[in-house]
């Protein structure tokens, strides 16, 4: 029985190198997704705090939505997750691409 149970850390590492927890996480009512927020759960579903099917029904986020989050992130870092920025981390990864 107990292989079927993941051991999960009680805190992982922020975004901005603060130990998180799920109690830290953001309010599952959130509705303002600025980037610290969208970071710091990228940051417990990489660290295993939450699985990403937990993170989507926490937040009410589509998978597509958080994958964007999560590749905004390994491309670009946290300013990749700002909205005004997105068309223009995508031209220059994709021109990266190329060559």
């Amino acid at each position: 029985m107990i292989e079927n149970q993941k051991i999960r850390p009680a805190q992982v590492v922020g975004p901005l190198g603060e130990p998180l927890t799920l109690d830290s996480l953001p309010s599952p009512r959130t509705t303002r997704w600025v980037v610290r927020r969208k970071a710091e759960v990228v940051a417990a579903v990489n660290g295993g705090l939450l699985t990403v099917d937990e993170a989507c029904e926490r937040y009410s986020l589509t998978l597509e939505e958080f994958a964007s989050w999560q590749r905004a992130v390994d491309r670009s870092g946290m300013p990749g997750l700002r909205v005004t920025r997105i068309q223009h981390y995508k031209s220059l990864y994709e021109r990266q691409q190329r060559f």
